[in-house]
């Protein structure tokens, strides 16, 4: 469930946070900030996005999502994140990793599609590094139009060449106007170049603790103010230019820079290393869900449609903790994140 305590009280709070002298807010900005969903059932998020089962839809309908990521040392992860998509109703779901990943990766499972096309410094020659790099891209955009939302960051690793090539297939999606969760190293990658997501609307980070300290440090020159965190958030989205930010923690807060919202229902004491993994995959999953969903209702009303990304972070959020505390409750300390992958849409 989303945060219960009443709307009226957290409008009142915030406003008192953002007229502290430390990162405040300026109303004079005019951003409306609304805290219409902290008051509401977010499994009714998940109700209203969710599509229905029709005869008549085909394979892909339900959604093509692409992890980039996956390098020598990580390939659980790109795996958690596609799987979780799979799980949770995408159609399909592609992995773009490096050639010594996919082996591996393959072996996790034959539901995902592999393509073994990134490389990393080792294997590439100085004298052949721009012709490699075109390479992997043109590889990539062949697919690119047929995805409903890239996952970027999943064991991708820092290194240095592999992280240029993700750099121009970053580029490339947001020119084709693809929808993309950034998460794990693919933070790393924003935080040192933010313009590859600043004004990007179709763009949601997912940071833990140290990624969003990272943010906040490098667009907002301060520390991390748990004391004023939703003015904290609020002012970061703004100042990145309206992109969605899911800050994980006890309760995760969610902004795009227009609104904040918090999801607050309890998952896990249990804190294995693969969940963030598996809420970038809910996420793009439900985010491409909600965005053809806005298509439909805008064909059909004036109201004006919430943002897809906010609702594909609820939905996200609201989905792994209600599996991770199913998990937890059967496995208690010997949960595992497959363990919470088996338990994605139960009830």
């Amino acid at each position: 469930m989303l945060a219960s305590s009443s709307i009226l009280r957290r409008q009142q709070f915030l406003v008192r946070s953002l007229g502290v002298p430390h990162n405040p807010v300026h109303m004079d900005q005019k951003a409306e900030i609304r805290f219409a969903a902290l008051g509401a059932d977010a499994e009714s998020v998940i109700r209203k996005i969710t599509p229905t089962y029709d005869p008549n839809r085909y394979k892909g309908q339900a959604g093509k999502i692409a992890v980039i990521g996956g390098c020598r040392e990580y390939t659980g992860a790109p795996y958690f994140a596609s799987i979780s998509a799979l799980k949770i109703g995408a159609d399909l779901s592609h992995v773009f990793c490096t050639k010594d990943a996919a082996t591996v990766i393959k072996s996790y499972s034959p539901e995902l599609i592999v393509h073994p096309i990134l490389e990393e410094s080792y294997s590439v020659r100085e004298e052949e590094k721009a012709s490699v790099c075109q390479k992997v891209l043109t590889e990539v955009t062949k697919w690119m139009e047929r995805f409903d939302c890239l996952v970027v960051g999943p064991g991708l690793g820092r290194d240095p060449f592999l992280l240029g090539c993700v750099t121009e297939i970053m580029k490339h999606a947001r020119q084709s106007n693809i929808p993309i969760v950034v998460d794990g190293d693919g933070l790393f990658l924003i935080t040192e170049n933010l313009d590859l997501v600043r004004g990007y609307p179709l763009a949601a980070l997912t940071p833990n603790v140290n990624e969003y300290k990272r943010l906040v440090q490098k667009v907002l020159d301060c520390e991390v103010d748990d004391h004023d965190r939703y003015a904290q958030l609020f002012s970061l989205a703004q100042r990145i230019g309206g992109v969605t930010i899911l800050r994980k923690g006890k309760c995760d807060l969610i902004s795009d820079g227009e609104t904040v919202e918090m999801v607050s229902n309890f998952g896990s004491p249990r804190r294995c290393g693969g969940q963030g993994d598996i809420l970038s995959g809910s996420v793009a999953v439900f985010s491409s869900w909600a965005r053809q969903q806005r298509s439909i209702t805008t064909k059909h009303s004036n109201d004006s449609p919430q943002n897809p990304m906010i609702l594909g972070c609820i939905a996200g959020s609201t989905l792994l903790r209600k599996a991770a505390s199913l998990a937890f409750k059967d496995k208690k300390r010997a949960t595992l994140t497959t363990d919470i992958i088996e338990c994605l849409g139960r009830r």
